[in-house]
C-alpha cells in the first residue's frame, strides 16, 4: 500500500509552491511507476501503464497491446525489402487481428486491448533510481510548461521583479519561478543596478531552451514607455487615448504623439496629468528622461510641425516625392527646433517618418554659419554640416 498520506501532502505542496496541476503529478507518477515495473519485471518492447487510485492508497499495472495484421507489421520468415515501412512483429506490444477477435469482436487494427499485471511493490534499487529519475523529468517539464502558459501570457507587458546579479553588464531579474534577462543593449544608459532592489520592465520575448524558460527583458523598448503611459493614464489604458507614434533615445529624450476620437477628452492632458503628475511618474521610472507629448493629426504638414515642439515653425513645405519636410524657423527658434546635438529634429523625424531639413532666414543663416557652438545648448549649421548630426533628419 501507498502512504497515501504522505503522497496527498507532496502533492498539495508541489501544486502549491511549483503551480504544476495535481494530475500532471499524479500522471509523472504513474508513469515513474510504469517504469519502474518494466524495468524490473517487464520484457522487451513491452508498454506498461501504471494506475494509482488516490483513495484506497493502491496502485496497478497493465499491458497495452495494439491490434495488427499483416498491413502494418511483417514477420520474421518475410523477407525485408528497402520501401518496406512496416515494423516486425512483437508479441509484447502486438496482437494478431483474428486473435484479437476471440477476445473483443469487433476489434479493429489500431485499437488497444489492455491486459492485467500481477502487482508488484518489491522494486529494486535500480527500478527505483529509474521511477525517481522520470519523476523529477515530467516534474521539471510540468513545471517549465506552466512557466511558458504563466509569462507567455505576459509577453508584450510589463513585469516586476528582483535584480539577482548583475554579470559583466548583464543584469539578471528573479521572478522567483523564472529568471529573466536584461542586457546591456536593452538597458537606459546611466542607470544602476543593485542586487536586491525592484525593478520593472518590458518582456518583449519568451523561449524555451533546455536549460529552461528565458524572459528576454528591455527598459529602452519603446513599448515599455507605451505601458508606463497605461499604468498611469486611465484613459490610455482603457483605449480611449491611442498613442499613435513613439519616438525615443533612451534615457534623454522622447516624443510621443496621442490621439482620440472623443471630443470631450484631451489626449496631452490625459498623458500629463494633474500638475504633470502623470508623465512625471514615467519620466522618474526611466531615470529623468524628457518627454514630450504632442496630438497627433492624420494631417502630414500639423502633424510636422507640432512634432518640432516646443519649437515654433514659420513655414512648412511637404515634399511627397521625397517624404521630405522643409521647416523655416525664426532665429531665435533655429537651436530650440535642432535640439542639442540635434536630438529634437531628430526625434521628430522618427516620430512622423519624414525627413525634416530646418532652414533660418537667410540673414541669419550667414550669421550662424560662422558662429561656434557654446556649451551643448546651441547648434550652429555650420558645426552641424560638418558632422553626421545635420539640421536634415530622417
Amino acid at each position: 500500500m501507498l502512504d497515501i498520506k504522505a503522497l496527498k501532502l507532496a502533492l498539495e505542496q508541489l501544486e502549491s509552491e511549483r503551480r504544476i496541476s495535481r494530475d500532471l503529478l499524479v500522471d509523472a507518477i504513474e508513469q515513474s511507476l510504469a517504469a519502474a515495473y518494466k524495468k524490473e519485471y517487464g520484457k522487451k518492447g513491452q508498454i506498461v501503464r501504471a494506475h494509482i487510485d488516490l483513495d484506497g492508497g493502491s496502485f496497478s499495472f497493465e499491458q497495452i497491446k495494439t491490434v495488427v495484421d499483416d498491413s502494418v507489421v511483417r514477420f520474421e520468415e518475410e523477407s525485408e525489402s528497402d520501401d518496406d515501412e512496416r515494423e516486425h512483429f512483437n508479441e509484447e506490444k502486438h496482437l494478431l487481428l483474428e486473435d484479437a477477435h476471440i477476445m473483443k469482436s469487433d476489434a479493429k487494427v489500431g485499437d488497444e486491448l489492455v491486459f492485467n499485471l500481477e502487482p508488484k511493490d518489491d522494486f529494486g534499487r535500480i527500478a527505483a533510481q529509474t521511477a525517481k529519475q522520470v519523476i523529477m523529468q515530467r516534474i521539471r517539464e510540468a513545471e517549465r510548461t506552466s512557466i511558458m502558459d504563466e509569462f507567455g501570457s505576459k509577453e508584450g507587458d510589463i513585469v516586476s521583479g528582483y535584480i539577482q546579479k548583475v554579470d559583466r553588464g548583464t543584469v539578471f531579474i528573479d521572478f522567483n519561478r523564472a529568471t529573466g534577462v536584461l542586457p546591456p543593449n536593452e538597458q537606459i544608459p546611466g542607470e544602476r543596478y543593485v542586487r536586491g532592489a525592484r525593478i520593472r520592465a518590458y518582456l518583449f520575448h519568451v523561449e524555451e531552451s533546455p536549460r529552461g524558460v528565458n524572459l528576454r527583458l528591455s527598459r529602452t523598448h519603446p513599448k515599455f514607455l507605451e505601458k508606463l503611459f497605461a499604468f498611469e493614464s486611465p484613459e490610455v489604458a482603457s483605449g480611449v487615448v491611442e498613442i499613435k507614434a513613439i519616438a525615443r533615445e533612451p534615457g534623454a529624450r522622447s516624443k510621443i504623439a496621442v490621439w482620440t476620437d472623443d471630443n470631450n477628452i484631451d489626449p496631452v492632458g490625459s498623458c500629463v496629468g494633474q500638475k504633470g503628475v502623470r508623465v512625471s511618474t514615467v519620466m522618474n521610472e526611466l531615470g529623468g528622461e524628457k518627454i514630450d507629448i504632442i496630438e497627433w493629426s492624420p494631417d502630414a504638414e500639423e502633424f510636422v510641425r507640432k512634432s518640432l515642439s516646443p519649437a515654433k515653425v514659420l513655414d512648412l513645405e511637404l515634399n511627397d516625392e521625397e517624404h521630405k519636410a522643409t521647416i523655416e524657423v525664426t532665429p531665435d527658434q533655429l537651436s530650440l527646433a535642432i535640439g542639442k546635438g540635434g536630438q529634437n529634429v531628430r526625434l521628430a523625424a522618427k516620430l512622423t517618418g519624414w525627413k525634416i531639413d530646418i532652414k533660418g532666414t537667410e540673414a541669419e543663416l550667414e550669421e550662424n554659419a560662422e558662429e561656434k557652438m557654446e556649451g551643448d545648448d546651441f547648434v550652429s549649421l555650420k558645426d552641424l554640416a560638418a558632422t553626421d548630426e545635420t539640421v536634415t533628419a530622417e
